[in-house]
This record gives structure tokens, sequence and C-alpha cells, in this order.
């Protein structure tokens, strides 16, 4: 059986600039196991199966896979999968409003020409404790100096996040991949100036040393700061600098809500034959 495919760029400023991501459609009747496997064969930071919702007010339904296991949410996902889906002729039940069913139930997107942006999910936020920390700031050889705030943050997708003083503490990371592998995954998020924040993220756990442009952490750090007043309401997030690429992020406070957006491209579309095992 045949799957249509594409490879879309998530979050991207140019050409092969963003995050990847894998679009599987028609994925009913295709098993866990062998999505699991597809996900891993692909070595990207997430692949995606789009299937037909199982609430009627959704619009598709999405399962998201890291190369090393099944996700709730994932934000690049969401925006991928999205674009994909109305690329192909998706038809929103509400006009430029989309209703993504996945696994923490319904996901908000909206559209605006080539940019699409998704509401954040609800946050856990939560300390972290001291011997942990220790251990992070270790692998990331951190100065806790630099140090101005760490939380534990979750909205379907964890991570353990770190507020630096500027951008060029974010840049200057080099961490210990080996003692990484035992840790939560990790954000660490700094300031290029009023408007903007440098991103890094590091997901050994998921099968990835640093994820080129994360939508899930994006969406909990500006939940968390601009909660606490530490980032203006709204502002731009760039990641995957050290990567050699240029992720932009769009992050909006609008009425009590989070939207976290990007432009998405398609790079490579076709079908899947035998990959998939069906």
């Amino acid at each position: 059986m045949s799957h249509p495919f594409k490879l879309v760029d998530v979050f991207t400023s140019g050409p092969q600039t963003g995050n990847p991501l894998a679009v599987v459609f028609g994925a009913e009747g295709v098993e866990t196991a062998r999505m699991q496997a597809f996900a891993h064969w692909m070595n990207l930071s997430e692949t995606a199966f789009l299937l037909p919702p199982t609430r009627p007010e959704a619009d598709y339904r999405v399962r998201i896979f890291t190369p090393k296991g099944e996700m709730p949410f994932a934000g690049h996902p969401t925006l991928g999968t999205c674009h994909a889906w109305l690329e192909a002729g998706g038809k929103p039940k509400g006009g430029d409003t989309i209703l993504q069913e996945c696994g923490v139930g319904l996901v908000r997107l909206r559209r605006d020409g080539d940019t699409l942006a998704f509401a954040a999910p609800p946050l856990r936020n939560e300390a972290v404790g001291e011997d942990l920390l220790q251990e992070v700031l270790a692998a990331l050889y951190l100065d806790p100096s630099r140090v101005e705030a760490v939380r534990f943050l979750n909205n379907g997708a964890p991570w353990l996040s770190l507020l630096l003083q500027d951008a060029a503490d974010v840049l200057a990371l080099e961490p210990n991949a080996a003692a990484l592998a035992s840790l939560p995954e990790i954000g660490v998020i700094g300031p290029h100036g009023p408007g903007s924040f440098e991103v890094r993220a590091f997901a050994v756990p998921s099968g990835i040393l640093e994820d080129p442009v994360t939508g899930s952490l994006n969406a909990s750090l500006a939940q968390w700061l601009i909660g606490e007043g530490r980032a203006p309401a709204r502002y731009t997030a760039i990641q995957a600098t050290r990567l050699g690429r240029s992720g932009r992020v769009s992050v909006a406070q609008e009425g009590g809500e989070t939207w976290i957006g990007g432009t998405v491209r398609t790079d490579v579309e076709g079908a899947l034959t035998s990959l998939l095992g069906s």
C-alpha cells in the first residue's frame, strides 16, 4: 500500500533553515510499531502520521514520534502537519481556525497567509530540585552565576528550562552528550535584547542531541517568561544558530492565550511504498 508523504521545513526563514518534519498521510491501519520503526529510520526530531479524527469537532488527528518514542504533543509537528494537511486539500471546519486532535487533546491553530500558529496547551510549571540542577549545570559545563531562573515545564512535552543572562551564554554552550542521556530534555534561553531571545534544545533522551527549532519548548518558555514579566508579550525566538540554520519562532500573548507561530514550506513530496511494511 502506498502512502502520500511530505517533508516540510517548519519555523523556516528561507530554504532549509528550519526544522524538517516527515508527514505520512493515510496512516490508519499502520501498526504503532511500524510508525516507530519508520520514525527511527528517518532520524528526524519528529515524524508525524495523519489519521482521521475520532472527535467530531476535530479536522484531523496526528500521532507524533521521535526516533525513540511517541509524544502526546510537539510544536513543530503541529505546525508542519497542519501545513501538509492544508496543502493536500484539507478543508477546516472553522474557516481559518484548524482543530488538531493529538495525544494532549484538541489544539487550535490559525493561519495567516504563509504563517501558521498554535495556541499553547496548558502548562505545568514546577520547581527543580537542587541535586538535579547541579547535574544539569555540570552536563552543560555552565557557570551557575550565568543562570537567572530554572523551572521544569510541561505542556505535553516536558522540558527542564533555564533562563541565562544573555544570548551569548546560550550560544557558548558545549554540552556533554553522554551526561545529558540520563537527564530530562533541557531547554535554554537568553535575551539578545528587548524583542528577541536565543533558544537551544537538548533532547538526548529522544535520540537527538540538539533539536533544531522546538515549538513545544518555545510555547512553555513563553508562558513562563511572559507570565513572570521576564519577556514582553510579543517577541521572536531564534533557534538553530549553532546548527548552521536560522529558525524563527514568533511568540504572541493575546487575551490570555500564548500563540506560537512560524513559516512552513514543503521541500519534498511523493509516496512511500514498502517503508511502512503495509
